[in-house]
């Protein structure tokens, strides 16, 4: 223990001695600890706003089926074989899902198309127009700020009423209550009965530019469509999962469009853990790609702190000399040389860490985004920034160890 404590206040001293030359060996390292961790962070902030945005756009129990539906791109010859395979959705299909189902599980028609709404001289141009049944704020949790979403019987009768989104709010009733005034689009004048909560956007797509509308409305102005997808979800009560409701719709369906058995569905269905674990395989590519490029930056502070170690033995070979004449065994220089390259490297790596949170909180705060620094990655950060200093400080304390006590009492 006494040889540790003499070799670390050894190493310290000279930390000390030279602090500009110390601060100069830290950069590299400082600059990697601090580029790991705020990956980590930007990584881990994207699950998180995709967990979040998949709660916006689908709700936390829901599922979609559709004629298409799919997390990525698909190319132009996988959309045509989907195309030619696959039945289209239309309304007589929910009636029946509703029919064979409806005991169990929620549905909802969901169709949209793009309109200009106008109140007086305001006008909000290219607002999604979505039509889809009285249930839909239960299956996707669609929270209503101030007023109330529609209710099945204005729907069946196709009573003209709308709830609107925040941006159609603030741009045609900026200074007043929207209820029970009117706006129009397609001809038809529309009583708003709700104001929808701010959602922001999901996936790039603005989720606040809407306006919803009873989908029976929506058919009598722009007719039944060629396909609409449905979104269901397990009725409060029926003790089924998500899963289980799927499995239920997925069987009604293919009795309906007679797939034979051992046959792929010929329809697509989208659920919410399909959407995370497409974004999560996205975040562990980026991870794979990213992480390791960033670690680049640690293995060019430790050839720093390398280069700098060997320097310094080369200055103080004379006092090398010095402390093997009066007894210092070859271990405690090693102990000693090595001790100091750990301690840069540790310094680097603690002042890496402050600097890698503090930059994370001010992106956080600029985007209006969550940045978290999570424990995995400042582990990650400074395990392999340590590591870095005992390998890179090896070499030069093996070579100041290995010096001849006479050749170094005369080196100048």
């Amino acid at each position: 223990m006494y040889r540790l404590l003499t070799a670390a206040r050894l190493a310290l001293n000279a930390i000390r001695a030279h602090k500009l030359r110390s601060f100069l060996t830290l950069l590299g390292m400082i600059v990697g600890v601090a580029s790991v961790v705020l990956v980590g962070a930007a990584i881990d902030g994207l699950g998180a706003y995709a967990e979040d945005t998949t709660a916006k756009a689908f709700g936390t129990d829901s599922y979609l089926v559709a004629q298409i539906a799919s997390t990525g791109r698909l190319t132009r010859t996988e959309l045509a074989a989907r195309f030619r395979r696959n039945k289209r959705i239309r309304e007589d299909d929910v009636a029946y899902l509703r029919q064979v189902t409806g005991d169990r599980i929620l549905y909802s028609p969901y169709r949209q198309t793009l309109a200009d709404v106008k109140r007086n001289e305001l006008r909000e141009e290219n607002v999604i127009i979505l039509g889809v049944s009285a249930s839909m704020p239960q299956i996707r949790d669609i929270l209503v700020e101030d007023g109330r979403f529609f209710t099945e019987m204005e729907a069946r009768n196709r009573q003209p009423v709308a709830v609107i989104g925040q941006d159609v709010l603030a741009a045609l009733f900026p200074s007043m209550s929207p209820l029970e005034q009117t706006v129009k689009f397609s001809g038809v004048d529309f009583v708003v009965v709700g104001v929808q909560e701010r959602l922001g956007s999901a996936f790039g797509r603005p989720q606040d530019d809407c306006i919803w509308i009873p989908d029976t409305v929506y058919r009598r102005l722009y007719g039944p469509g060629t396909s609409l997808a449905v979104f269901g979800r397990p009725r409060p009560g029926s003790g089924l999962t998500l899963s289980d409701a799927l499995d239920l719709t997925r069987v009604a369906l293919r009795s309906r469009y007679h797939t034979p058995p051992g046959q792929p569905d010929n329809f697509d269905n989208l659920t919410p853990d399909s959407i995370r674990s497409f974004v999560d395989n996205i975040l562990g590519l980026i991870s794979t790609v990213v992480v390791p490029v960033t670690m680049i930056s640690l293995v060019v502070g430790g050839i720093v702190i390398m280069n700098i170690m060997l320097v310094s033995v080369t200055e103080r070979t004379r006092e090398i000399g010095i402390r093997k004449s009066v007894g210092a065994r070859r271990g405690d220089i090693l102990l000693q040389f090595l001790i100091e390259a750990v301690v840069l490297s540790a310094l680097g790596g603690a002042m890496g860490l402050v600097l890698g949170a503090i930059a994370a909180a001010a992106l956080a705060r600029v985007f209006e985004v969550a940045l978290p620094i999570t424990v995995t990655y400042v582990l990650l950060a400074l395990v392999v920034s340590t590591f870095v200093g005992v390998v890179s400080g090896w070499y030069p304390a093996s070579r100041a160890a290995r010096l001849d006590p006479v050749d170094a009492l005369r080196a100048e």
